[in-house]
């Protein structure tokens, strides 16, 4: 228990840090598809979510 609130501890932190990052992906994904504008938003909290979970397992791992 203790090692999941570490974690999502961690991507609370990173979730701000991650939004840049999310919208490049975004950018680049709607470069290679089209994607409708309503999706927009969506994708992109989905990817900033996603990418401070990722970081959040990094650090609580390494």
């Amino acid at each position: 228990m203790l090692d999941i609130v570490l974690t999502l501890v961690f991507s609370i932190v990173m979730l701000i840090f991650m939004a840049f990052p999310a919208m490049k992906i975004v950018d680049w994904i709607e470069e290679k598809r089209e994607i409708p504008d309503k999706w927009h938003n969506p994708l992109l909290i989905a990817v900033v979510v996603v990418l401070s979970l990722f970081v959040g397992l990094f650090l609580k791992l390494a």
